[in-house]
């Protein structure tokens, strides 16, 4: 473990003018990189806002990787500076990053926290064709992007004592996906007793990242 810390922390590098929105990279080992890689878009939440991308380390897939998690694909973790996330901002970000490094299109996830799990909802709801799975922690969305969301693979997970995003936000975008879709590859977990900031925890374990990496769609 303590070996493999400095290998990932010496793959982490920011990239801030390329796009609207500044990102955190994190590349996989090389044997990975000489393939196709998958990739991972993180989005944060409103308590990550700002314009010091130090602040999006403080948790979620950044803080993890700095931890000693291995992720094999690449890591993209970008920071909005204030308000809501905007889906078409993102997609030219997630366009760079497949422009510039060699990605595995069939293989591409995003997951996000609180804002960062609405943001969730709302561009797999949009770009459902771009995206293979998401991961939405804690967020909410709007329904009328259940048939869209209805396409791809969805996790969604929200504490039962969460005070700041209700579980209610969560259990209605479930509910219109499979009211469009009863047969939709949806996994809805309801953590006990979990509040809007134990859920995290979730990003620093494996479940999340092997349920997404064995995720692929046909590219034709």
């Amino acid at each position: 473990m303590l070996c493999a810390i400095p290998t990932a922390q010496a793959q982490l590098k920011t990239i801030t003018d390329q796009t609207d929105y500044p990102f955190w990279i994190n590349l996989p080992n090389q044997e990975v990189l000489d393939k196709k890689a998958p990739v991972i878009l993180f989005l944060h939440g409103k308590s990550l806002s700002g314009t010091n991308l130090n602040r999006v380390k403080r948790y979620g897939v950044i803080r993890a990787i700095e931890r000693g998690k291995e992720i094999p694909a690449i890591v993209v973790a970008p920071q909005v500076a204030k308000g809501a996330w905007d889906p078409d901002k993102l997609l030219k970000l997630l366009e760079y990053v497949q422009n510039n490094y060699n990605t595995d299109l069939s293989k591409v996830y995003v997951c996000g926290m609180s804002l960062g799990g609405y943001c969730t909802f709302d561009f797999a709801g949009k770009y459902p064709d771009k995206i293979t799975a998401a991961v939405a922690i804690c967020g909410g969305g709007n329904t009328k992007d259940a048939c869209n969301l209805a396409t791809i693979p969805l996790w969604v997970i929200h504490g039962n004592r969460d005070y700041i995003v209700p579980l209610s936000e969560s259990k209605k975008m479930v509910k219109a996906i499979q009211t469009c879709n009863p047969d939709a590859n949806l996994t809805f977990t309801v953590v006990k007793g979990g509040n809007h900031g134990s859920v995290e925890r979730y990003f620093r374990e494996d479940k999340i990242y092997n349920w997404m990496l064995s995720q692929a769609k046909f590219i034709p």
